[in-house]
C-alpha cells in the first residue's frame, strides 16, 4: 500500500479551499493524505474511492461548542479519516483484490484571531463559492475537496465517512448510521445487508432535490449550513454538489464513539465502519 501526503503548500497549490478555510484558526498546518492499495490483478477496472472526514479536534471554531461537555468527545471528529484509513489497511492485509484509494482531509477546528468567519465566502477549486454561515458545519467543508479531488481517477464509486450532523444522532441514537447518496439503490440494499452481517446497521434517507432549497444563498453558489430541520440531509445535499459518479454519503456521528461499554465495545472510538466496508466490499466485488 502506497502512501503520500501534501502539505499545505501542496495544498495550497490545489486550491483546495475549504480545509484551507478551516484550517486557519490552527497553530497546525493542514495535510491531504492519499492511500492507495493496487492489488495485482484487481477485480474492478474503476477505483473505488474512499474520503474519510480528519478532523482531528472540533472546538465549532468561532462558532464555538454550545456547551462545554459538547466539547468532550471532539477528538473523535476524524473518526470517518480513521474507519478508511483502517479499511484500506485491511485490504491490504487481507489481500483483497480491489483497487481502492482513500483520501483524508485533515486539520483540527478552533477559533483564533485569523480563523475563518460567518460571512466569509469560500471559493473552491471548481469555481464553486459557499457562504459560511456557521463555522461548526466545517466538516462538510473540507470533505468537498477530497469529493474534488476524486474525480482525476474516474471512479466506479465513491464512500465517504463523516462524523457530520448532530441531526444524524438525534435521529437515529448509537444503532445505526445514516446514508444517503447518487449510487444505484442495489448498492444501498448491499450496504444495508453487510450492516446486519456485521451489527454496523445503516438506515437510508432521501436526497430529494427540494432539500437543496434549504442551501440556497443570496450572495454564493451555497450555504454551508440549511438550517435546524433535516440537518443530516442538507450536509448530504451540501456533499452532493461537488461529486459527478455514484457517491454513497455516511454520517457515522451517533455510531462512532461509545461514551459507555456497550458489550465487547469499550468506552471511546468503536472503529465503525471499517467491518462493515470489509464485508460491503467482499459482496459487491467478489460475490457477484
Amino acid at each position: 500500500m502506497a502512501v503520500e501526503v501534501y502539505d499545505k503548500a501542496k495544498i495550497e497549490a490545489l486550491k483546495m479551499a475549504g480545509l484551507l478555510a478551516v484550517n486557519k484558526g490552527s497553530i497546525d498546518p493542514p495535510r491531504f493524505i492519499i492511500m492507495t492499495w493496487d492489488p495485482e490483478k484487481p477485480v474492478n477496472e474503476s477505483p473505488l474511492v474512499l474520503i474519510g472526514k480528519g478532523v482531528m479536534f472540533d472546538t465549532g471554531g468561532l462558532s464555538l461548542k454550545p456547551t462545554p461537555n459538547s466539547m468532550d468527545e471532539m477528538k473523535i471528529d476524524m473518526a470517518g479519516a480513521a474507519a478508511v484509513a483502517g479499511t484500506i489497511l485491511a485490504l491490504a492485509r487481507l489481500n483483497i483484490p480491489v483497487k481502492t484509494i482513500a483520501l483524508i482531509p485533515a486539520t483540527d477546528n478552533r477559533p483564533d484571531g485569523n480563523a475563518y468567519v460567518p460571512g466569509d465566502v469560500i471559493k473552491y477549486q471548481d469555481g464553486t463559492t459557499v457562504e459560511v454561515l456557521n463555522c461548526d458545519a466545517e466538516g462538510r467543508l473540507i470533505l468537498a475537496d477530497a469529493l474534488l479531488y476524486a474525480k482525476r481517477y474516474q471512479p466506479g464509486l465513491v464512500i465517504d465517512l463523516a462524523t457530520l450532523t448532530g441531526a444524524a444522532q438525534v435521529a437515529l441514537g448509537p444503532l445505526a448510521t445514516a446514508v444517503m447518496g447518487t449510487a444505484p439503490q442495489e448498492l444501498f440494499r448491499k450496504l444495508d445487508e453487510a450492516g446486519f452481517q456485521t451489527m454496523e446497521r445503516v438506515v437510508q434517507f432521501p436526497l430529494w432535490a427540494d432539500y437543496g432549497k434549504m442551501l440556497e444563498s443570496e450572495i454564493a453558489d451555497l450555504k454551508n449550513i440549511g438550517g435546524r430541520l433535516a440537518g443530516a440531509i442538507t450536509a448530504g445535499k451540501f456533499l452532493e454538489y461537488f461529486t459527478s459518479y455514484p457517491w454513497i454519503h455516511m454520517d457515522i456521528a451517533g455510531t462512532a464513539y461509545n461514551p459507555t461499554r456497550d458489550s465487547y465495545r469499550g468506552v471511546g472510538a468503536t472503529g465503525v465502519g471499517v467491518r462493515l466496508l470489509i464485508e460491503f466490499i467482499r459482496n459487491n466485488y467478489l460475490n457477484n
